[in-house]
């Protein structure tokens, strides 16, 4: 599927509410732990999120729209949320990104993207040129992704526990 904004923006104005009801009051067993040395916590991907609303998707969209591709997007610290995160519960964080996320659809909306601005071209530092529809499209998959390493990672805290019913669990299993 192509993107279209009328169907991408539902799934981007939805994902504040959808981590709002799989995380609100959790004990922080389940949202500080991670799968591993080096992988990240629900809490983790939530500060991430945040970060991308602050410095990623709207920001590089407007970079995009007025610099096109003779200037690379400003670069991406996918790690910034460890220290900016720093004393904020997980509350915190999720009503903070559900606040910067209806700001960045606003933000969206007011650009006022038509179908022909999807393709434009603009520099990302890492891959080249992109177009603004492939960098909006990503979003959405990035909302995605991150939803469902909350799923993943959260499920990991059992994958003894479940013994052998492991078997039928495909989030749990590692190849």
């Amino acid at each position: 599927m192509d993107l279209q904004l009328n169907v991408a923006i539902p799934v981007l104005r939805n994902t504040p509410a959808v981590l709002r009801a799989l995380l609100a009051d959790l004990p922080s067993a389940w949202t500080s732990s991670t799968e591993g040395e080096g992988t990240w916590s629900v809490y983790d991907v939530v500060g991430h999120l945040i970060h991308g609303e602050r410095t990623d998707w709207i920001p590089r969209a407007v970079h995009l729209l007025r610099h096109g591709t003779s200037s690379p997007f400003p670069p991406f610290d996918r790690d910034a949320m460890r220290t900016a995160s720093q004393g904020l519960t997980l509350r915190d964080l999720v009503e903070t990104f559900a606040h910067l996320r209806a700001q960045s659809i606003e933000q969206l909306l007011a650009l006022g993207v038509t179908d022909a601005d999807l393709g434009r071209r603009g520099r990302h530092p890492e891959f080249g040129e992109v177009t603004l529809g492939a960098h909006l499209a990503t979003w959405v998959a990035h909302d995605l992704t991150h939803v469902a390493q909350i799923t993943r990672v959260m499920a990991h805290q059992y994958r003894d526990a479940v013994g052998p019913w492991r078997a039928y669990l495909s989030i749990l299993r590692t190849t």
